[in-house]
């Protein structure tokens, strides 16, 4: 905990119904979020077994500054993904963060399974494992509202759950937090459902946490707090937020379209971050401990009876969920896209991996790979009631098609055929950039397939010439890097402004001295301990197979050479050997 020398971490065993808190001093090289996670998934997997058996963990933590320095709101979950088999990573903003910490408590682990459909109430004096039968089958925001109406109390709770899609283990469920936020891809939502656990309610205490020197605190407050606020980082997140890319990404080539038959959408302006911004945005939303207020919602209008009955609704967007929902499946309206990411999330999907499924089974339908017997209707781009309709379908699971899309491309595509258009690497479905070796390269490596692994999509563009050993150096070095920001636990829109000095400056102010070497460190750990959990698991980047599709369109109106792309893994690949190689000894036993 803050200013304290050891790690809280809370052990909930579903099965057992007990409850056990560790101190770990030993756990206070790894920094905290990111780092504790890392470590206690080693510590807690089961490699021998399915990442669906109850005794595979859940863990979640907060960070070494969490909810004390601006931007740092984020709670990290590991586990191991049902989806691509091996290390599970995902972030999540909203209150959790705060409500843990306010509740004195760096991580939680969860293990077993629940003998009914449970949900957990954490407080700072208690911990309870509670019946959660009457939510079953309830759509998640839904939930949320009943836990609200039981448990009573006061706002200063967060509340994680996840919809019928993760109680029927679809590999592609998230987790809601909070109704705007997600602990999105991998399957997280999966893994709940594994074990009967509908929901967690976190609720923040009342006692005080201290900082060693207050007078020295408020002044790194401050200073961060304008550096914040005072950058582009501000404008650029607070205003258009991440849709602003719609519209850049088109313009270079590089916007998935159709199932990324093309890298330019026809209809771009009419589901630009603009177009939202202008027809649909009714307020944006700040995390907790953020001043920035980079989450946009907009409104939309839908008619649910005959006549004049209309109800209106509010969802979050961001650009990847335009893309998903827009673009990727040939949706031209903003009042589409909405709806569909509000079914999405009702049911639990992740929107991304939710709209590459729906990407391939429409070319698929249109190649006759899948047919109306698989289907049971037409399926064409563009096509927003089929879209929820297929999706609905693939919340029951009823036929084998449904249940087999369910679970993502690449299961899909092992049963029905049509790999060489399925939108996957590594079995995580791909994110919304097309941009060149960076982005593919860096699906194929990262820690977790992602994008936000280490930024590859932001190399491809501002590289002026292509540069093997340039590329394979920043890519790893941001990919061990990301490390620190993740175990503060801070958002990464963030990341440009908590470079190493202002970093340590940052850590002084609550009590953890470090110095440069110490960071590097410390992030070279924990990466390397990521890398031992893949390895454990049997993931090899140069056995990765990309799929045709990805390699065969352009990005950035440019070819991809797949020799090249190879290349580039093999180099990515051998730095990670040798990390390994340094932290050898730090494997668990």
């Amino acid at each position: 905990m803050l200013n304290e020398r050891f790690i809280k971490v809370v052990h909930i065993d579903l099965s057992a119904k007990k409850v056990k808190i560790d101190m770990r001093e030993d756990l206070k090289k790894y920094l905290g979020g990111v780092g504790i996670a890392t470590r206690l998934l080693e510590e807690n997997m089961k490699p021998e077994k399915s990442p669906l058996d109850p005794e595979q963990p859940i863990i979640f933590a907060i960070g070494a500054a969490s909810s004390v320095l601006p931007v740092m709101t984020k709670t990290v979950a590991m586990f191991i993904s049902p989806l691509t088999g091996e290390l599970g990573e995902s972030y999540a903003g909203g209150r959790l963060a705060y409500t843990l910490f306010n509740a004195g408590f760096d991580a939680v682990v969860i293990t077993g399974k629940s003998p009914k459909l449970s949900y957990i109430v954490i407080s700072e004096d208690n911990i309870e494992i509670k019946d959660a039968r009457t939510f079953a089958g309830i759509g998640a925001e839904s939930v949320g509202q009943f836990i609200r109406t039981v448990e009573g109390g006061s706002g200063k709770r967060s509340i994680i759950r996840i919809g019928p899609a993760g109680e029927k283990m679809s590999k592609i469920a998230n987790v809601n937090v909070d109704t705007y936020r997600h602990f999105g891809r991998m399957g997280l939502g999966a893994v709940f459902g594994s074990k009967n656990l509908k929901a967690i309610q976190v609720t923040a205490g009342d006692s005080v946490r201290s900082v060693p020197d207050l007078k020295k605190y408020f002044a790194t407050y401050r200073e961060l707090y304008d550096k914040v606020t005072n950058t582009t980082v501000m404008s650029k997140y607070h205003d258009l937020g991440t849709a602003i890319n719609v519209k850049v990404l088109n313009k270079i080539g590089s916007l998935p379209t159709r199932n990324l038959q093309q890298t330019e959408f026809e209809s771009v302006e009419e589901i630009s971050g603009e177009k939202f911004a202008e027809k649909n945005l009714v307020r944006k939303v700040a995390c907790v401990g953020c001043p920035i207020g980079c989450i946009h919602i907009g409104q939309v209008r839908r008619q649910f009876a005959e006549g004049y009955d209309y109800e209106s609704f509010n969802v979050s967007y961001d650009y990847e969920l335009i893309s998903a929902f827009g673009s990727l499946i040939g949706i031209n309206n903003t009042d589409d896209i909405l709806e569909l990411i509000s079914e999405a999330e009702e049911i639990g999907f992740d929107v991304i991996a939710a709209g590459c499924c729906l990407s391939w089974a429409t070319e698929a339908y249109e190649k006759g790979i899948i047919t109306d017997v698989d289907t049971q209707m037409p399926i064409k781009f563009g096509d927003k009631e089929t879209y929820i309709k297929v999706m609905r379908k693939m919340c029951e699971g009823k036929t084998e098609f449904y249940k087999a899309l369910a679970n993502g491309v690449s299961e899909v595509t092992a049963r029905y055929g049509g790999a060489d258009f399925g939108l996957q690497i590594a079995k995580n479905e791909m994110p919304q950039y097309h941009t060149g070796y960076g982005s593919i390269v860096g699906y194929v490596c990262g820690a977790r397939h992602s994008h936000l692994d280490n930024g590859g999509y932001s190399l491809d563009q501002k590289m002026k010439e292509f540069d093997k050993n340039y590329l394979v150096d920043n890519l790893f070095k941001e990919e061990v890097n990301r490390n620190i920001i993740n175990s503060m636990i801070g958002c990464l829109f963030a990341r440009g402004l908590y470079d190493n000095p202002t970093t340590i400056k940052a850590l002084s102010a609550v009590g953890i001295d470090m110095t440069e070497d110490d960071l590097n460190q410390t992030a070279e750990r924990i990466y390397a301990a990521k890398l031992r959990i893949k390895r454990r698991l049997g993931f090899n980047e140069c056995n990765v197979k990309i799929p045709k599709r990805i390699l065969e369109t352009d990005a950035m109106r440019r070819k991809i050479d797949p020799d090249v792309i190879k290349e580039l893994v093999k180099m990515f690949y051998d730095k990670n050997q040798e990390l390994m190689e340094k932290y050898k000894d730090e494997a668990v036993k």
